[in-house]
Order: C-alpha cells, then sequence, then structure tokens
C-alpha cells in the first residue's frame, strides 16, 4: 500500500492535510467540549435546588427528631415537621430533573458541536486520500521498468486532457503507434506525475 507520493512537492503537501485533518480533529473536540462545560453552567440552578431541598428535608426532619421525645405531646408534634420535609424531597427532586436535562442538552450539543465539522472535512479528506492511495498503490505494481512506460502512456492518451496531450506532440496516437520513446515516455510521465509516482529507474536513466 501507498501512502505517500513519490513527488517531493506532492508529499508535502499530503503530509500537511495528513497533520491539518489531525490539528482540525483536536480543534473541533476542544470547541465542542468548551460548548459542553458552558451548557453545563445552566444546570447550577438545578444544583440549588438539590441543596436547598436536601437542607430543607434534612432541618425539617431534625427538628422532627428534636421535639418526638417530649412527653405526651412529642409525636404529635413531630408528625407535621415529618410531613413538610417531603417538600424538600420535592424540590430537591426537581432540581435532580433539572441537572439531569441540561446534562443531556450540554452532551448534545458538544457531540453535535463537534462531530459536523469533523465528519464533514474528515469525508473529504478520506476520500482523497483513499482515491490516491488506491491509485498509486495499483499504478505501483505495473512500474517496474521503463518497458511499463508504454501503459502509462496509453493510460495518458485515454484520459488526460487534449490540452496537455496536444503540448507533447501533434500526434501522440500515432507517435505511441510508431514507437516513439520520447513521446512514450512524455506521455506516461503526465499520467505518474498524476498518480504521484516517478518513473522507475532505467527510464529516468534514459531520460
Amino acid at each position: 500500500m501507498k501512502l505517500y507520493a513519490d513527488l517531493p512537492g506532492r508529499r508535502t503537501l499530503q503530509i500537511l492535510a495528513d497533520v491539518g485533518i489531525v490539528a482540525w480533529v483536536c480543534l473541533w473536540a476542544w470547541v465542542g467540549r468548551l460548548v459542553h462545560d458552558t451548557t453545563m453552567e445552566l444546570a447550577a440552578p438545578g444544583r440549588q435546588l438539590q441543596s436547598a431541598g436536601s437542607g430543607f428535608r434534612d432541618q425539617m426532619n431534625s427538628a422532627g427528631d428534636s421535639v418526638r421525645d417530649l412527653p405526651l405531646v412529642g409525636d404529635r408534634i413531630a408528625a407535621p415537621f415529618r410531613q413538610v420535609s417531603g417538600a424538600g424531597t420535592t424540590i430537591e427532586q426537581a432540581g435532580t430533573d433539572l441537572v439531569d436535562a441540561v446534562t443531556r442538552l450540554a452532551n448534545i450539543l458538544g457531540w453535535v458541536t463537534a462531530l459536523v465539522p469533523i465528519l464533514i472535512v474528515g469525508l473529504v479528506w478520506l476520500v482523497l486520500r483513499g482515491r490516491f492511495v488506491r491509485r498509486a498503490s495499483a499504478a505501483q505494481r505495473f512500474i517496474d521498468n521503463a518497458a511499463d512506460l508504454d501503459l502509462f502512456a496509453l493510460r495518458a492518451m485515454a484520459g488526460q486532457p487534449m490540452r496537455k496531450l496536444a503540448a507533447i506532440s501533434a500526434d501522440p496516437t500515432g507517435a505511441w503507434r510508431r514507437g516513439d520513446e520520447e513521446t512514450i515516455r512524455s506521455l506516461a510521465l503526465l499520467e505518474l506525475r498524476d498518480t504521484g509516482l516517478r518513473p522507475p529507474a532505467s527510464a529516468g536513466k534514459a531520460a
């Protein structure tokens, strides 16, 4: 598998693109975390309700316990305190529900904020890099010596723009049929540059 081009300029761009996609992922992961943490600040009132409800319940229970031991009327006086302590439990539960709702919202916003730009750019990068790897890996298996340039010259005539072919020869097809080595080499190099490969050593010496 060929991950990077042989040509220095293109290889440098590919390495920079790979580093850039890692930096892009890290950036949006940080932004997503920042959005999550900022949203979680909305849970502060819920935590205050939890604390207030819990404190109120404990105080009422404590007050009920303190009067329970009074002779004759202890249990009667303690009962209202225990009933009122239920309001504290309700307040605490309301705070818990609010914190849970804000937590779910923070998680959704954080993940969406991070994943959307990461997936959009990441998919584009993955398609481009995957296309290069497939083309370069396949082409690498066919370029062992100068004789293989004929195949790449044929591919160039089939796929390269007409203006590029005309810049090499007024009749590239005729030159290829005649076996014109210079034209074949130029056509092959045109295709190899698009693939990101260097010609084989023997072809390079011939050039």
